[in-house]
């Protein structure tokens, strides 16, 4: 029962099991603010402007990130319309291209089995497969930054014949152009900077000389320049904003208000990687040396995996998905791990996973405590049965893979996975009344009762990610510039800067009788109380208060 991978229909029916959860995941959940909503409306902006050079949200040029996932949104949108599956197609490819390259990888390298528990840890993997649903840019960046890792590893190993690591290697070169285009210079950064650690770690002096430089610079700045040039053409303010602000600044100082301390990522790299905690320690230890003769993968999976969650812990910009490159890498050393490692790995990482389960089930009582009012208490008990239902599911697989680990260890690993793939999704499925409630869309209806196309929105001392995409449209912004803050220096006549402003503009619609619509933060909203503004509240919620100028609702003459 270990040569379960050799098995064609069992493999087969769980690929096709897989990407049916996969896939289905994809639709189940609204889309969440802030990263998913922002990076949907862009694309929905892209598709309804038709310009594909410069980024835009809420209409305002946004020059934080390159255009590789707006593109892939704005296409998507294009070919299968506005949705939320649409909105997450791109993430979820990137996700399981991230899967099948690292089961490629181990087999090119190790053989069939590592394979098979390399791609069976990186799917099941909660970072990993919880990022895959979610419309981020960070599983874009992964996924082609797995495409650079997995290529190189196939290119240089010692059997690879000269047109195999030819065209490997420059598959590699195009993975770190399309990592630039999806999140900036790290694309190429860090892949290099692991390079060249490795080359002195390893003393593989040689692999600089099977590296096909030319080709591949060729190759990568034709992926990459185009873009570059033509919008800076376009917007000259483009190159300080980009280079300056967002890579050396970013890096280097607080600017966008994300430290963390430098164990930020230790508790997140540990959860991450549930169920396969357990397997970790032995697996980075394996990583210090490798046997093989030239080429030696071990090093070079190892320092990848090291050198980037050193990297992003020393940063002053620190966020959970940030490390998920070093997954794959990660899952190919254990996978390399729980060929020669036997049961016992298998056990106490599903031993892990139990205790863990244990304690969620201690503290269930503290879900529906965490409510912060009376609005969001109902949501939190929600949650809480799915947390508890979760967590009993758990507790049972993972003590049902203790149990299979001593008969079969790729059956205990494999039941493993599933309990930890599957108890994953169902906390994200879970906390979907949540994200409607972050999202706003429950206030769809009535502001689609009082919006046309003419009608102006208004948004007051906060700025609403999701809205826009749902609502098809975008919105004036009032007093809060968040992050569109450059692109509003840029263009200033796209906003009203304070409040003052705004309540000028809104009496004077008032007085005329145009229907005037906007979503007010609750401070916004007892301001403009007790300054006296006409207002007829149509939505109200502990976030966001919405109201229209007009104090009774608008008819509607049907046609």
């Amino acid at each position: 029962m270990n040569q379960l991978h050799r098995s064609r229909p069992l493999v087969i029916f769980l690929l096709v099991a897989f990407c049916a959860v996969w896939f289905y995941a994809l639709s189940a959940r609204t889309l969440v603010p802030t990263d998913e909503g922002r990076y949907a409306e862009m694309g929905r902006e892209m598709v309804v402007t038709n310009d594909w050079i410069t980024p835009r949200l809420n209409g305002i040029k946004y020059f934080e990130k390159p255009p590789l996932q707006t593109w892939m949104n704005a296409a998507t949108f294009k070919a299968f319309g506005f949705g939320e599956w649409q909105a997450r197609l791109w993430t979820g490819l990137c996700g399981l291209l991230g899967i099948a390259l690292v089961a490629l990888a181990g087999r090119r390298l190790y053989g069939g089995a590592v394979a098979f528990s390399a791609a069976t840890v990186l799917a099941s993997s909660f970072l990993w497969a919880a990022l895959g649903h979610v419309n981020t840019l960070d599983m874009g960046l992964a996924g082609m930054m797995t495409v650079s890792l997995c290529s190189l590893l196939i290119a240089q190993r010692n059997d690879a014949a000269p047109a195999e690591r030819r065209n490997w290697m420059l598959a590699c070169w195009a993975g770190m152009a399309l990592a630039v285009l999806s999140k900036g210079l790290i694309g190429i950064v860090l892949p290099g900077a692991v390079l060249v650690l490795y080359t002195v770690l390893a003393r593989d002096w040689a692999i600089w000389r099977r590296l096909h430089l030319l080709a591949g610079l060729l190759l990568f700045f034709a992926i990459t320049v185009p873009w570059f040039v033509l919008v800076s053409l376009r917007n000259p303010e483009f190159a300080w904003f980009f280079f300056v602000h967002e890579h050396l600044q970013r890096f280097t100082s607080n600017v966008h208000h994300r430290a963390g301390p430098l164990f930020y990522f230790v508790p997140i790299l540990a959860l991450g990687l549930m169920p396969w905690l357990g397997t970790l320690p032995q697996a980075m230890w394996n990583a210090r040396r490798d046997s093989a003769a030239g080429f030696q993968p071990k090093i070079l999976l190892g320092t990848w995996a090291v050198f980037i969650f050193v990297f992003f812990s020393v940063s002053g910009s620190k966020l959970p998905s940030y490390i998920l490159p070093i997954f794959p890498a990660l899952a190919l050393l254990i996978g390399c791990h729980l060929q020669q490692a036997g049961r016992r790995s298998v056990m106490i990482s599903a031993g892990m996973l139990a205790l863990f389960a244990a304690v969620g089930l201690a503290l269930l009582p503290k879900v529906a405590a965490m409510a912060s009012n009376a609005f969001e208490a109902p949501l939190y008990r929600e949650y809480g049965w799915w947390v508890g239902v979760t967590a009993a599911l758990t507790l049972v697989g993972s003590l049902a893979a203790m149990w299979q680990a001593r008969r079969s260890v790729q059956a205990g690993m494999l039941l493993l996975a599933i309990t930890g793939f599957m108890s994953g999704q169902m906390l994200m499925l879970g906390h979907e009344p949540m994200g409607r409630y972050a999202a706003g869309v429950g206030h769809l209806p009535a502001l689609e009762a009082e919006l046309t196309p003419q009608t102006p929105l208004y948004i007051v001392g906060r700025y609403e990610q999701s809205l826009p995409f749902y609502l098809g449209r975008t919105m004036t912004m009032v007093q809060h510039a968040d992050e569109l803050e450059f692109g509003l220096q840029q263009q200033p006549e796209l906003w009203l800067p304070t409040r003052e402003a705004f309540m000028q503009v809104w009496l004077r619609n008032h007085a005329s009788g145009t229907a005037t619509v906007a979503i007010l933060s609750r401070d916004a909203y007892d301001q403009f109380v007790r300054a006296g503004l006409p207002m007829r509240v149509i939505g109200d919620d502990p976030r966001r208060v919405i109201v229209s100028s007009l104090l009774k609702p608008p008819s509607r003459t049907s046609t």
